[in-house]
């Protein structure tokens, strides 16, 4: 598969993200209709479902099964010789559309840009009128990704997403070639996941009194309860869901900060030596929470039961278990934590946390598992076999990287979405640095001091999505979308230095692609700027002036 850039004069216009090679169209067209049969072959067979469930719906098509031997075909097929998520779209007059990929996950791929080549109805869930034509042209398009990691942290601690939103997500993930969702399912502000053993976790960690409106500075709360949690039923419902769109769920469960949902449920977690652990609630606004988990025998065994319960759920090789902002003034306020210190030889509260991180990457690597965790598991040493997010900018990813690890690139300067849009005072909850879609399109996940080894640390990268002020479906598709267009090239596409990027010829892609979102029902940010709806003067935000550091 040829390793090539698409240039500014490549035809095929409106494909998002961009594919290695186009040849044509400009030959003709190739219709499919009612006759059209679909050929599934061996590997194939999640893929032809969906395609019944999404092109048969949206043009009314029935897409029989087929043999692939008749004009009029549909065909699916696996090649080993093409990598396992590349794949090659070939249409003709002659034959119909025959979409091969190296695996099941690049038929489904190619399957994807079969839907963008039939135009916007194909976006849709029902035929807009009785024969409406479902036509591309000609042409043949091999493409495959850069990385193996194409990821969106979804976090649904903050502000609970109901399962629909994100199964919602997930086909969002799907339509952009996005393979990871990186579930954050427990906070100080909300416990996401049930589990059987341990049920107050949800009956009590699940829902907060109120909530912070916009920035903790915020004068503003809003006085409903606010809360909710995903059955087991429901994640094996979504990590399915997910499993047929090609996506691998990741579970977050944080350790041993961000924690103050779990100590409200149950309160011998926490440091009982140092602070009444009774009296804590779960937290109703935003920040560095100082109520940590104790360094306790009882928390580690607490806490390796709710993980046997969440690797019976999740299959995915990596499991996150936090490890970020974690303060420490409570361990060394603490004589219980004093004594750990004391008894495992560790230099001061750092070990802790270091000691937390190696307790669980070995209990998950005896589990066939990889523990992957935020930056912070560098201090103190890395846990052998740990993975970074690397959240706090890229160093801490080359550090990482350059020690033999792998790492997700997924720099807060960069890529965190919940940052604002635009310098305009009409952005709603203006947090952080300006990011527009531009640049989230010249982001480049691999930094250039790392060699060519180094750089093979690199998995991929992802976007993260904090909903500490976005409390709808609404807001966090204005906060999202575009921008995670933009993204998806950047991780999919082989692209030219940041500097060099088309980006016009990016935008011009979009004007179409803005139209399969509107058939998607995306509430994104329009290139003017937001709609009256969109707006939320008033909420007070957290808006950083400035190019963001390169850090």
């Amino acid at each position: 598969m040829p390793d090539t850039h698409l240039t500014p004069t490549a035809p095929g216009g409106g494909l998002v993200p961009a594919p290695l090679s186009i040849d044509g169209p400009g030959r003709g067209t190739v219709r499919l209709g009612v006759d059209t049969a679909l050929a599934a072959g061996p590997g194939t067979e999640d893929t032809a479902r969906w395609l019944r469930d999404t092109l048969g719906a949206a043009f009314g098509l029935p897409l029989p099964p087929g043999s692939g031997t008749t004009p009029d075909t549909l065909a699916l097929a696996l090649d080993p010789a093409l990598p396992p998520e590349g794949y090659r779209l070939a249409a003709d007059a002659r034959w119909g559309v025959r979409i091969t990929g190296g695996g099941p996950a690049g038929v489904f791929w190619g399957a994807q840009t079969l839907r963008q080549l039939l135009g916007p109805h194909a976006f849709r869930r029902a035929p807009l009128a009785p024969g409406c034509p479902a036509v591309l042209p000609e042409q043949t398009i091999e493409d495959g990704p850069r990385f193996a990691w194409r990821g969106m942290l979804l976090d649904v601690a903050r502000h609970f997403l109901p399962k629909d939103g994100v199964l919602r997500t997930l086909d969002l993930l799907a339509a952009h070639k996005l393979n990871v969702l990186h579930l954050h399912l427990t906070d100080d502000q909300g416990w996401r996941i049930e589990i059987r053993r341990y049920p107050k976790l949800t009956e009590i960690g699940a829902w907060r009194e109120r909530t912070k409106l916009g920035h903790r500075a915020s004068p503003l709360w809003d006085e409903r309860p606010h809360g909710g949690y995903y059955t087991q039923d429901d994640l094996r419902e979504i990590v399915a869901y997910a499993a047929q769109r090609h996506i691998t769920v990741v579970p977050e469960i944080d350790i041993p900060g961000h924690s103050q949902a779990a100590i409200a449920a149950y309160p011998e977690l926490g440091n009982t030596d140092v602070i009444d652990t009774t009296s804590l609630k779960v937290w109703d606004t935003w920040g560095v929470n100082p109520n940590v988990l104790a360094p306790t025998d009882t928390t580690l065994r607490f806490y390796e039961h709710v993980l046997d319960e969440v690797l019976g759920l999740f299959p995915s090789p990596f499991v996150h278990i936090g490890g970020d902002e974690c303060p420490k003034d409570q361990w060394r306020a603490s004589a219980t934590a004093r004594a750990r210190i004391a008894e495992l030889s560790l230099a001061d509260e750092d070990g802790l946390q270091s000691w937390f991180i190696r307790h669980f990457d070995r209990w998950l690597t005896g589990r066939g598992r990889r523990l992957i965790g935020w930056d912070e598991i560098l201090e103190g040493g890395l846990a052998p076999g740990a993975a970074v997010s690397s959240w706090r900018g890229y160093a801490g990813g080359i550090a990482a990287a350059k020690s033999g690890h792998d790492v997700v690139m997924c720099p807060e300067q960069q890529v965190y979405l919940d940052h604002r849009q635009h310098a305009s005072p009409d952005e709603p909850v203006p947090i952080g640095f300006v990011r527009t879609l531009e640049d989230v399109y010249r982001f480049e996940p691999v930094p250039p001091e790392l060699t060519a080894e180094q750089a093979a640390h690199v998995l991929g990268t992802q976007a993260n999505v904090w909903t500490e002020v976005m409390d709808s479906q609404q807001r966090l598709d204005y906060q999202v979308f575009p921008r995670l267009a933009a993204f998806a090239e950047v991780a999919w596409s082989r692209l030219p230095a940041p500097a060099a990027r088309d980006y016009q010829h990016f935008t011009r892609r979009m004007a179409a692609h803005y139209t399969r979102l509107d058939a998607l029902g995306v509430g994104y940010r329009p290139p003017g700027g937001p709609l009256p709806w969109q707006k939320r003067p008033g909420v007070l935000g957290r808006p950083i002036d400035g190019a963001p550091p390169n850090v």
